[in-house]
């Protein structure tokens, strides 16, 4: 197998509710992951999206949709330029956080999109997730993330996800100060671990498409649908 990643290209897209330049506890932890993206030379692009003005709704552009202003045309062009999309989210009611709900419906938006195979656009990509909390979610939130990525397209390969949370209740976040010299989690095995097979995992299924020319055309052309060709379907208007 190719091990050589050097001509992948990762984003990661957090969805903290902090604004830039304050620290958030979810970058901390994709930070972990992106070190060793780095490592294998893949080049990593960042968006905190709070930090941009990313209207409501699931069409492409929305300021054609009665909004004055949406950056989401833009951050999309960085989102199909990359071949691993990695979402972080904290937890807040056991749930994502409701930036991380608006990024997955401005990508629904555009899934409607083909690619020059008439597939749907996000063929051919890797998505995973990361989630931070002081609460119980990091499972649930995955499987909503996850779901939502592979039902847009996205190829999810094993253990696409991992995370870190405290004790139930109020309490510290993820990388702040332990009170010791030390961190909060960030020598926690599990999350660790998770963290680095999820991250291998991505390279290794984004490496296995990228090598093959993305996700095999036949069966999943919306294009050849449209046009009547069923793909064993049965198709009453063609006997």
């Amino acid at each position: 197998m190719n091990l050589d990643y050097t001509d992948l290209r990762a984003l990661y897209i957090n969805c903290t509710l902090t604004k830039s330049p304050d620290p958030s506890h979810t970058q901390t932890l994709i930070d972990r992951s992106i070190a060793i993206m780095e490592a294998q030379g893949v080049a990593v692009d960042r968006i905190r999206a709070v930090d941009h003005d990313i209207a409501p709704g699931v069409w492409p552009d929305m300021r054609e949709r009665g909004w004055p202003s949406d950056e989401w045309p833009a951050l999309c062009d960085r989102v199909m330029a990359a071949d691993i999309l990695v979402l972080g989210t904290p937890i807040w009611l056991g749930e994502k956080s409701s930036v991380c709900t608006r990024v997955i419906e401005r990508l629904y938006g555009n899934s409607s999109v083909l690619n020059e195979a008439g597939q749907y656009a996000y063929y051919g990509r890797v998505g995973g997730c990361l989630i931070t909390g002081n609460e119980d979610g990091i499972k649930h939130c995955a499987m909503n993330i996850l779901y939502s990525l592979q039902h847009l397209g996205y190829s999810v390969p094993p253990q696409a996800d991992a995370g870190w949370i405290g004790e139930a209740g109020p309490g510290p976040s993820y990388g702040d100060d332990d009170g010791h010299g030390g961190r909060i989690g960030v020598d926690n095995d599990f999350t660790n671990r998770n963290t680095t097979f999820m991250t291998w995992n991505l390279l290794h299924t984004a490496r296995m498409l990228k090598d093959r020319g993305g996700f095999p055309a036949h069966g999943n052309q919306r294009s050849e649908w449209d046009a009547g060709c069923r793909f064993d379907y049965p198709n009453p208007e063609h006997r």
